[in-house]
């Protein structure tokens, strides 16, 4: 049986007429940049996550890239985050001008440890980035707390998150800015490339609306340097005829994810912690595995496709060998990176298809 990742034309097929007739709004009107589309989004985020303000932007690159500018994070400055997570959470951090600096994380989660927290500020350290990997919320209060005592503004990495909860909060409402992404693949996505910034602080979604239009207030008038990284209206119009299945998307991911947990108990493989106070949402579902890259060929072999996210640490990047770091640096992370297998996960995943990749996973411990 052939099993993907991800199948988005499924996807497409359930909501096919209310997407279309939002494209079709959008093309007869002809306002393509920003707009009430954009605005609407904007607005609908917001609501969903429970802040005042959402800003939408390129993509969720451009949001970690914006809100750091939008900080006042550049040349000289430093910024906590994790090793372990998509590239452009620390490309975002050197985009600007400062420096990454790299921790640890916690091995059941994957998400950045917080012991070292202190140990690592100093009189440059600016922000602390935490990354909410996999669907999974980091140790925020934590983290909150150790930046309230040192000045320090939290900035949330949400990309793969939304809605995701911690202690009753959702992602994107407890730091001071958040940034999320639009990527076809995410739990929320439209049809190509697009992100929001999402904050409680009237100052700074002011600071994201002027960066993200080159720095002009009004048009043509610009008192900073600021970058293109607008949301166009297409997709702001795609992901408002998406909006309001993403709660039941988010359920259908969970729903997969329990059936996963009992068929692989006893297989040979460590299947995702979720901390009591938190609420995953499961944009991957990743398991650990001593003999990964035997059991993904096995897999493959029988038709069910898997992925690693992520192979190489940042902080052993050939791009940041200048900041110093080496292999064993960060331990967990480099584990981590050697052990974890995302398998399929998608709403729209048949129940065939669930039983299909437990019983390729059990097989593969039986042998």
């Amino acid at each position: 049986m052939k099993v993907p990742s991800l199948d988005l034309r499924r996807q497409y097929a359930t909501v096919k007429a209310e997407v279309d007739a939002a494209i079709r709004r959008v093309v007869e009107c002809q306002g393509f940049i920003l707009g009430p589309e954009v605005e609407g989004i904007e607005k609908e985020i917001a609501a969903f996550c429970g802040v005042k303000h959402g800003v939408g932007v390129a993509s969720g690159s451009e949001a970690l890239h914006i809100a750091l500018m939008a900080a006042g994070i550049g040349r000289g400055d430093e910024v906590i985050t994790t090793s372990y997570t998509f590239f452009a959470t620390a490309g975002a951090i050197h985009e600007v001008g400062a420096r990454p600096v790299f921790l640890d994380i916690d091995p059941r989660t994957f998400n950045i440890q917080c012991r070292d927290l202190e140990k690592n500020i100093n009189k440059n350290t600016k922000a602390i980035l935490p990354v909410h990997l996999y669907g999974q919320c980091a140790e925020m209060d934590e983290i909150v707390r150790v930046a309230k005592r040192h000045n320090l503004l939290v900035i949330e990495d949400a990309a793969q998150a939304i809605g995701a909860e911690y202690k009753g909060r959702r992602a994107g409402a407890i730091g001071d800015l958040a940034c999320f992404s639009f990527y076809p693949t995410k739990n929320l996505s439209c049809f190509g490339d697009g992100g929001m910034v999402t904050t409680h602080h009237d100052e700074l979604a002011e600071r994201l609306r002027v960066l993200r239009v080159h720095g002009a207030k009004p048009k043509y008038y610009h008192s900073v340097v600021g970058v293109n990284a607008r949301l166009d209206a297409l997709q702001a119009a795609v992901l408002r005829a998406k909006m309001k299945y993403l709660p039941g998307w988010n359920e259908r991911r969970r729903e997969i994810a329990r059936f996963y947990d009992g068929g692989l108990k006893d297989a040979g493989v460590v299947a995702p912690y979720v901390e009591p106070h938190c609420i995953h949402v499961y944009h991957q579902y990743v398991i650990r595995s001593q003999k990964r890259d035997e059991l993904a060929a096995y897999l493959k072999a029988q038709g069910v496709d898997t992925a690693v996210y992520y192979p190489v640490p940042l902080h052993v990047q050939k791009c940041f060998a200048d900041l110093g770091y080496r292999e064993g640096d960060l331990p967990e992370s480099e584990r981590a990176a050697r052990e974890t297998l995302a398998l399929p996960i998608f709403p729209e995943m048949t129940q065939a298809e669930m039983e299909g990749v437990v019983q390729g996973i059990r097989e593969f411990a039986r042998k």
